[in-house]
């Protein structure tokens, strides 16, 4: 299974779902908003939602600041 994150392939040898994907990548406790094929999917179904094949997911750090 191929999944593109913020423009790099990644192989998977399983279908996975978002919370795996962002423990995979390491953003685990961090402030992120996560968008797959151009949608932004809440926090609250990350644990639900089974990443398909040839998926585009945008992982965006959120920036604090003033």
């Amino acid at each position: 299974m191929q999944i593109i994150v913020n423009g790099e392939q990644f192989d998977f040898p399983n279908p996975l779902n978002i919370e795996e994907l962002i423990d995979y990548l390491g953003f685990q406790n961090q402030r992120i908003a996560l968008e797959v094929n151009e949608t932004i999917i809440p926090k609250s179904n990350h644990g639900s939602y089974i990443l398909s094949n040839n998926d585009k997911v945008e992982v965006i750090n959120a920036v604090g600041g003033g």
